[in-house]
């Protein structure tokens, strides 16, 4: 909660939080960094009226159970639909009631949201995809709460890929911003139809065909904006729970989604294995220089640490994005050409000098050899010396 202090701030508060006194109190709650003591402020912002924050709050921070969160953000509901339609017939009359219609909003929002995702965890998966769609349907444009890659998640544990494809359609565009969910996702409908019948082997005799290049493509594609998921659905890191936030492209965003979309790889039959002899060949498909590539693009360095402060590093260590390296033969010859150009530059400044070490070197170099010729000369008859130094 301390890292998503921001967050809480931006979507549950206003300038106009003080004419209402329960949000007055759930405005100082967000800020503070004491679990116990926003519990406690929620508690007493509850005593004033019915507050949708603070039913948020216990909800998220009080419940120990996915049931007893449900109850709570039922109670949100209840809490934040009046205020929204209050808010609604007054937004228009001035910018104070606009940003409370705002906040009222954001809070219906986030409270649906987090309801259809207690119905997804308590295996009313149809409840769950109905809730999302209505509420897409209601907010078209709060794209900022990711309720899509909720729905996909949903649609794919009840393996409906038509309708996985009509939302991967609708969000998979060039002008949005992209997710690991998405990206792989893509890739995921891509590899199911050529997966249960790819071949290594017989793929290297034939050449791929066209619905096989399609799937690697998207594969490459997906590798591109996050690499370091294929490790967690390959299984070759271990998995933790995710935080709650997650960092785009980075580390906490591959431990989220392999969290939850693991088990959907493994349902498609020979999905991990074309994700296993595919993914490693991204980084050499990936262009020269790195910003010619499809989503690929420089990673900051201040997002790793970012990772680390959302992850735990007690338990779990962080992934580093990988970098384009250069083959060893260029680096050699680039560090060849360039110790023969020091070489001739020196010659050409310092000539005597040179020559002075060139012939230090030439003795050290030969004093081996010479030591050996003359211990033969020694050991062999003078006139067969004289034939081999002939020859």
């Amino acid at each position: 909660m301390n890292l998503s202090a921001q967050d809480h701030q931006t979507f549950f508060t206003c300038d106009s939080d003080h004419l209402r006194p329960a949000d007055a109190i759930m405005q100082k709650a967000w800020r503070e960094r004491n679990p116990q003591a926003r519990i406690s402020a929620a508690h007493e912002a509850l005593e004033l009226e019915d507050c949708a924050t603070a039913y948020i709050l216990l909800a998220e921070e009080e419940a120990t159970t996915i049931m007893e969160a449900e109850r709570l953000f039922k109670q949100a509901l209840k809490a934040g639909d009046g205020c929204y339609r209050r808010s609604q017939q007054l937004q228009h009359h001035g910018a104070q009631y606009e940003a409370q219609h705002r906040r009222d909003t954001n809070v219906l929002v986030y409270i649906k949201r987090r309801l259809a995702m207690c119905s997804r965890k308590l295996g009313r998966t149809r409840e769950a995809v109905k809730m999302m769609r209505d509420l897409m349907k209601e907010f078209p444009l709060l794209s900022m709460f990711n309720i899509h890659e909720n729905l996909l998640e949903s649609l794919l544990e009840l393996q409906n890929y038509a309708d996985v494809q009509a939302v991967l359609a609708k969000y998979d565009d060039i002008s949005l911003p992209k997710s690991a969910t998405i990206c792989y996702t893509a890739a995921l409908l891509k590899a199911r139809a050529v997966s249960d019948k790819f071949s290594p082997e017989a793929a290297s005799r034939r050449g791929l065909s066209t619905a096989e290049m399609n799937a690697v493509e998207a594969i490459h594609r997906a590798v591109e904006f996050n690499p370091h998921v294929p490790k967690y659905l390959l299984e070759m890191k271990s998995l933790i729970l995710p935080p709650e936030h997650i960092l785009k492209r980075g580390d906490s965003e591959a431990i989220a989604y392999a969290f939850f979309h693991l088990q959907h790889w493994k349902r498609v039959e020979g999905a991990l294995n074309l994700l296993h002899c595919t993914w490693e060949g991204t980084f050499r498909m990936i262009p020269y220089p790195l910003e010619k590539g499809h989503l690929f693009y420089p990673y900051p360095i201040c997002t790793e640490t970012a990772d680390r402060e959302l992850l735990p590093t007690v338990f779990h260590e962080v992934s580093v994005y990988p970098k384009k390296e250069l083959p060893f033969f260029i680096l050699f010859t680039a560090g060849l050409c360039s110790f023969t150009a020091m070489l001739a530059l020196l010659t050409h400044q310092f000539p005597e000098l040179m020559g002075v070490f060139a012939k230090a070197f030439l003795s050290t170099l030969f004093a081996p050899l010479n030591f050996i010729m003359e211990k033969v000369e020694s050991i062999l008859p003078s006139s067969l010396w004289h034939q081999l130094t002939r020859i």
